[in-house]
């Protein structure tokens, strides 16, 4: 069996805001390896992410970023279960790293739930008749996975949590709203979000 350092199981607790505990049985689980470590971790934290899904969330933080020129800010009402979670540092910065996404990014929704059906189907008639010419080549039962494709480009562009954190592009929002979740031990979810840009 191979020792683990407290220095990794440290290391590793910083890096995912995981219980110790829990990081001591990932780097055990991982032969002492630390890549493999942080993926049972994120494994994990799907799982926990999974159940805590649904749970009410009635409490939370308001994060605020202004961009440096003045000209651009958001605001982003982040929710949890409890006003414990609420206050914790770890979530307190996740609101404000959602701001400065929102800042970035420009997206128009929090989920694909939000878009309404009829964007839906015009976005989904446009990409039909952008591939129309792709779609000819190809047999009929690859036409689903390619209008799939483009649509989950277009959900990129629009939805807050399908978008690639613009600080770390090895990680999507819902990852990281995932993470939180599996570290905190609550339900946490994006309510809503406002963007404001002078001259727009």
């Amino acid at each position: 069996m191979t020792a683990i350092s407290a220095t990794d199981v440290k290391a590793l607790r910083e890096e995912t805001g995981s219980p110790m505990m829990e990081c001591k049985k990932a780097l055990e689980e991982a032969g002492g390896d630390l890549g493999r470590a942080r993926e049972i971790l994120r494994i994990k934290g799907n799982k926990v992410a999974d159940r805590k899904a649904g749970r009410e969330t009635t409490q939370g933080t308001i994060g605020i970023y202004q961009h440096h020129d003045g000209k651009r800010a958001a605001m982003v009402l982040l929710a949890c279960e409890t006003d414990f979670v609420a206050r914790n540092q770890k979530f307190q910065e996740l609101a404000r790293c959602l701001a400065k996404q929102v800042v970035a990014m420009s997206p128009e929704y929090v989920d694909r739930s939000q878009v309404p059906e009829e964007s839906l189907r015009k976005e989904e008639e446009l990409v039909r008749a952008e591939s129309a010419g792709e779609l000819q080549k190809k047999p009929a039962a690859a036409h689903a996975k390619i209008i799939e494709g483009r649509m989950k480009k277009f959900f990129e562009q629009r939805c807050l949590i399908d978008q690639t954190y613009v600080l770390d592009d090895s990680q999507t929002i819902e990852q990281m709203i995932r993470d939180a979740v599996s570290a905190l031990g609550e339900n946490i979810v994006i309510k809503k979000f406002a963007r404001f840009e002078i001259g727009s």
